[in-house]
């Protein structure tokens, strides 16, 4: 089933206008406006609201004809945002399927959309000309649904192999599903499961290097009872590993075991993550960035997501979009890129998930904005 908006398009090229001035910071503040970030890049850049009122919008996906494909978990829905006049803006919001189960991460490969719903993975034939769905197909039935953490991010290497991050059910326990707090691999029918990277707390990113294939994750690490935590990471994800959750956490290039568990026999074994982050940031999606649209310098660096802590109840943190740089392969250093969704103690957005355009821009989906940015450079 389908629904296109009816905003009228002239209506909705005003709102975007608007819009898009507003969190350039270009509209005088007024109580309308008030809510709007005045979000910071680096100098050239420039950002612009690509579409909005979405709802909690999350993971996204480009369909071969460059539209922009998102989940909306909490109403079950999957959207098609095409830009068929290439303005920057979506010309329509448009409901591809509905009523899933917490659908969170998606995957396009030409004719089929997957679809990663909190306990199980589907394959759609898709038709990007008419943005239809068809042939629902469960490749993966039976992950661990729910619980504490609910969602589900995929990504299919270039063999065709799929992987399914799959978060704890507890802040700090011991899981009796060993598929929790883990990274798993199927062929692509679903077959052949193997776990690929344990001791994950909660795994949500899945980005592949372009150059040498390695997966990177983003994982969100646990909380202290007395406040505090340790810090969150990025990792690449090295086969067979174990990242120490739930005995070990790692704080300062060190395993150390948690206070609560007292598991600190198995922090030999820990495999330290690539680069270490605030706590509390909360890193969710991912992407390295291969287009021409940015300056040469940029290329090959990934951009980051960190959601940010949760309002009222954490020292802030997170809430922007961070590049990290790389030096003859390896990572170099982390900077600011996208800052400005929360002002003391007011949100303003949290972002979400990024994905490179097909002309090159830079989105960036907002959960709390209902709102997807696009990015881009202007000499």
């Amino acid at each position: 089933m389908h629904a296109v908006d009816a905003v009228p398009e002239a209506a909705r090229r005003i709102i975007g206008l608007l819009a898009s001035l507003a969190v350039l910071g270009l509209l005088p503040s007024t109580p309308a406006s008030a809510d709007e970030p005045r979000l910071t890049l680096p100098p050239g850049f420039q950002i612009q609201v690509f579409a909005a009122g979405l709802g909690a919008a999350r993971f996204m996906a480009l369909d071969p004809t460059g539209t922009v494909l998102v989940s909306v978990p909490s109403e079950g829905r999957i959207l098609a945002l095409p830009d068929r006049d290439g303005d920057g803006r979506a010309d329509a919001i448009v409901t591809v399927a509905s009523d899933l189960d917490l659908p969170h991460g998606l995957v396009v490969r030409p004719g089929h959309l997957y679809v990663a719903e909190t306990g199980r993975v589907l394959r759609f034939r898709y038709d990007p000309t008419r943005l239809g769905l068809s042939d629902a197909t469960v490749i993966v039935p039976n992950l661990p649904p729910g619980a504490h953490h609910w969602s589900r991010t995929i990504a299919l290497d270039a063999k065709g192999s799929l992987y399914v991050a799959v978060g704890s059910s507890c802040d700090v326990c011991r899981e009796q599903d060993h598929r929790r707090a883990a990274i798993v691999r199927y062929n692509a029918d679903g077959s052949g499961e193997r776990l690929v990277a344990r001791g994950l707390r909660n795994p949500v990113g899945l980005a592949f290097h372009p150059a040498t294939g390695a997966l990177w994750t983003t994982v969100n690490e646990r909380d202290w009872p007395s406040g505090g935590a340790p810090p969150d990471y990025l990792t690449e994800v090295k086969e067979g590993a174990f990242y120490g959750w739930p005995d070990c956490f790692v704080s300062g290039r060190k395993a150390m075991p948690d206070p609560e568990l007292h598991g600190g026999q198995r922090c030999a074994g820990v495999t330290l993550p690539t680069l270490e982050i605030p706590p509390h940031s909360a890193p969710l999606g991912l992407t390295f960035y291969t287009g021409t649209r940015f300056p040469r310098a940029y290329r090959g660096s990934l951009f980051v997501a960190y959601h940010g802590s949760r309002p009222g109840l954490l020292p802030p943190a997170g809430y922007k979009v961070v590049r990290v740089t790389f030096e003859r392969g390896r990572p170099a250093g982390v900077e600011d890129f996208v800052t400005g969704w929360r002002e003391g103690d007011h949100v303003r957005g949290r972002p979400v998930d990024l994905l490179q355009s097909a002309d090159g821009a830079l989105l960036i989906s907002d959960d709390h904005a209902g709102r997807i940015y696009r990015v881009t450079f202007r000499p």
